[in-house]
């Protein structure tokens, strides 16, 4: 796991200084080794945290001629079965890394390369001759890679804290999509906050020449639904499963696990039987996972490190977390993956992670609604419709929610599983006019699936919009922040061909969520982990907002000076005090606003 960062044009005796400055920024996402490459039209840098090939893998790397030299972040498991299939077709390797299968696998396979790889990655390479800039993000977007264009400079990296290092960017606050982050809490978008930076979405390919920079989609999440039978499902989720841990443990340094109550990280670790695994929690008990973690590790006998979380700690580190984050994103347990991190980068340098396996197999309380409310589906429509209409009049009340929904069509209200903000809502605190429109910015992802069931609907918008925006980014950003590499085994080709096949009744059903995942794992977890409702990262922020500190501090951040520029303040001041005097229950839509304005603080005031 590496930062790889460069710039294409404006290249002169300062490309140095200036690369060395960018890679400074990413520092923090390989201490091991660093390495660059500067030529007549570009810059490439590239920062290593050593995991596979320790002694033989530095980068920028070079193919045998030197017409093409790449950098890269990630790892691609199948790297062994590829250097076999090339070196038959007479590629010749000088190294055991992974960072060389992709030179010569572009040159086997030129722009159909990463439709071969089975891992994570963000990566570049340059063909010297030709003057291309080749890049490529993985499929389900576990490894970050932004780009913008600025004064005829094209910089990319892993984080765009580093292009705040290249004289050419100019940093100015995109306000268009304010709105749009306070819906989903995160950004929605591939455009960013910071005017003129784009992220290259999952499954894409970026290819620069001439200066015009061409994007192209590799890769389509689809799902067939064809597997009508339910145990030959949990059977072939049993095989990927077991063929994918074993894939993601691939590794020359010792690889831990992180470890929740719930299914999911359960089902790694008993598969995986790492020696370490680790988890965090508080002393509510209501938020505190670490009995059920430790009960598991002792059934496996392996080891369970964990903490508790303080309010003070959890204040304390915010900022910090904020600035890694490069992007305002308001999801509390991004902030409880800090610590679990942290404790973890002691002891090892690659860790597992339970990430996508709720929305490959269907995990979120959410889509019970598919089974659960078909009986308000059979009133017609239109009555529906016009009850939905004069729902949407009142404010957001529990249970007419439910009424608004099903009274419009999914793909004209729907945005995942976390919406924070109603549009309207979200534009009356928001000063900005003209904000873009949470239904525009899903409407891409709803003509993918637009033959397909509700279910399956759901489960792309929470894919692309909840699992790559906010979970996995938080989780790179996390372990990256302490130079720990965090691999997802739910995210993988094979484990994808089983769940794509899966039907509605093996993914929910009207006892539980996920049913033939939980069947699967049931085999292998050695308590009753399996049936275990989802948590995720539970967080205590509900309450901690109440309390005369941490109110004390919001109320400062909402009384600043960006704060009143942008936002509406006798709006924002109500929710924080009617949430204060237990009139209603806002900690998410306070949270949210607090997050936006700590990270505009770091990143454009602060030095």
């Amino acid at each position: 796991m590496c930062g790889i960062t460069g710039f294409v044009g404006n290249t002169d005796k300062n490309s140095k200084k200036i690369l060395a400055n960018m890679m400074e920024k990413i520092k923090h996402r390989g201490p091991d080794d660093e390495g660059t490459y500067i030529d007549d039209n570009i810059a490439l840098g590239h920062v290593r945290l050593s995991i596979i090939d320790l002694s033989t893998g530095k980068q920028p790397m070079y193919n045998e001629d030197k017409s093409l030299v790449t950098i890269f972040n990630g790892e691609i498991y199948n790297y062994v079965e590829l250097k076999n299939e090339l070196k038959k077709k007479k590629h010749k390797f000088k190294t055991t890394s992974d960072t060389e299968v992709l030179l010569h696998g572009y040159e086997e396979w030129g722009e159909d390369l990463p439709k071969h790889l089975r891992g994570m990655f963000a990566f570049a390479i340059w063909d010297i001759k030709n003057k291309i800039l080749f890049m490529a993000r993985d499929q389900w977007g576990i490894k970050p890679l932004y780009y913008g264009k600025f004064n005829n400079t094209f910089m990319f990296a892993s984080e765009i804290k580093a292009f705040l290092a290249n004289p050419d960017f100019k940093k100015e606050l995109n306000t268009d999509i304010l709105s749009a982050y306070l819906c989903f809490n995160s950004t929605p978008t591939t455009e960013t906050f910071f005017k003129g930076v784009y992220r290259l979405e999952p499954g894409r390919t970026l290819k620069l020449k001439n200066g015009k920079i061409k994007i192209k989609k590799y890769f389509d999440l689809k799902f067939s639904e064809d597997q009508k039978d339910f145990n030959k499902s949990v059977e072939e989720i049993k095989k990927a499963m077991q063929n994918s841990v074993n894939y993601h443990q691939i590794s020359d340094v010792e690889v831990g696990s992180f470890l929740s109550s719930g299914i999911d990280s359960s089902y790694i670790v008993s598969l995986a039987h790492p020696e370490k695994t680790y988890t965090v929690g508080y002393d509510d008990k209501k938020y505190d996972e670490i009995s059920y973690a430790k009960d598991l590790a002792k059934k496996l006998g392996i080891k369970n490190k964990s903490k508790k979380i303080t309010k003070e700690e959890y204040m304390k580190n915010f900022p910090n977390i904020i600035y890694h984050m490069d992007e305002p994103l308001a999801d509390p347990s991004a902030i409880a993956l800090f610590f679990v991190a942290q404790i973890a980068s002691k002891d090892v340098k690659v860790v597992l992670s339970g990430e996508g396996a709720d929305e490959l197999f269907g995990g979120y309380n959410s889509y019970r609604e598919e089974i659960d409310q078909t009986w308000y589906n059979k009133i017609p429509y239109f009555i529906r419709f016009i009850a939905a209409k004069m729902v949407s009049i009142f404010p957001e009340v529990r249970g007419l929610n439910f009424i608004q929904r099903r009274g419009q069509k999914l793909e004209n209200n729907h945005i995942g599983l976390g919406r924070v903000f109603r549009d309207k809502d979200a534009r009356k605190i928001v000063k900005v006019k003209n904000q873009i429109k949470t239904k525009d910015i899903t409407k891409d992802v709803y003509n993918e699936y637009k033959n397909n069931s509700n279910m399956v609907k759901r489960q792309g918008i929470d894919f692309y919009f909840w699992l790559v925006k906010d979970f996995l980014h938080a989780v790179d950003r996390n372990t990256m922040m302490f130079s720990l590499e965090a691999r997802t085994p739910f995210l993988d080709i094979e484990v994808y061909k089983a769940a794509k096949k899966l039907t509605t009744n093996a993914k929910i059903n009207k006892k539980t969520t996920k049913p033939a995942l939980r069947e699967a794992a049931k085999s292998v977890i050695p308590n009753e982990a399996y049936k275990k409702q989802k948590l995720g990262f539970p967080v205590p922020l509900r309450e901690w907002i109440k309390e005369d500190d941490v109110y004390e501090e919001i109320k400062n951040a909402f009384n600043s000076e960006i704060s009143l520029k942008l936002f509406n303040h006798k709006r924002i001041m109500k929710l924080l005090d009617d949430h204060k005097n237990l009139k209603k229950d806002n900690y998410k839509k306070i949270w949210t606003i607090y997050t936006f304005i700590v990270w505009y603080k770091i990143f454009f005031e602060e030095n």
